[in-house]
C-alpha cells in the first residue's frame, strides 16, 4: 500500500469512528429528512438537510453500516461545514458537489476527486474502483440531492 492509499484509508477510519455531524437536528423552518438504504449490504443513513432561500444552512445525519457510508456521510457533513461555514453554503454549489462525486465515483477510477474541492472525501476515490462500494460512498450523498429537491 502506497503512504496516499495507507493516508486515505486512516481518514476513512477516522471519519467512520468519530463521524462529523451525526446526530439529527431539530427540523429548521425550510427543512427535509431523507432516509436511504443500500439493501446490498444494509447501509442506512437518515440525512436531515436545511435550506434558508437558495442557501443549505445546516446538514446533520444517523446512520449505521459500513465504514465507507459512515465515513462518506461524515465527509460530506464536514466538507459542507468547511466551505458554507455560518451562512451556509449555495445550493448550486452543494449541487456540483454531488455531481462532480458521483462522475468521479461512476469513473472506475478513472476521474479521482480533488482534493481543494473535495477536502478529505477526496479519500474515497479509490472506492470507484470497486464497483460494489460505490453505493455504499454515495448513500448520504444521494439523500442530500433527494433533501434539496424536497426542501
Amino acid at each position: 500500500m502506497s503512504g496516499l492509499e495507507a493516508l486515505y484509508q486512516e481518514l476513512i477510519l477516522d471519519h467512520a469512528k468519530k463521524p462529523r455531524g451525526f446526530g439529527l437536528a431539530e427540523p429548521g423552518t425550510r427543512s427535509a429528512t431523507v432516509h436511504q438504504r443500500n439493501p446490498v449490504c444494509g447501509d442506512e443513513i437518515t440525512l436531515r438537510v436545511d435550506v434558508d432561500g437558495e442557501r443549505v444552512t445546516s446538514v446533520t445525519w444517523e446512520g449505521a453500516g459500513c465504514s465507507i457510508s459512515q465515513a462518506s456521510a461524515s465527509m460530506l457533513v464536514a466538507l459542507l461545514r468547511e466551505d458554507g461555514g455560518d451562512e451556509g453554503i449555495p445550493r448550486a454549489d452543494v449541487d456540483a458537489l454531488i455531481a462532480g462525486f458521483r462522475e468521479a465515483l461512476r469513473s472506475r477510477g478513472k476521474i479521482p476527486l480533488d482534493e481543494e474541492t473535495f477536502a478529505d472525501a477526496a479519500a474515497l476515490s479509490g472506492v470507484s474502483k470497486y464497483t460494489a462500494r460505490v453505493k455504499c460512498a454515495m448513500l448520504a450523498w444521494v439523500a442530500l440531492e433527494e433533501g434539496l429537491r424536497q426542501a
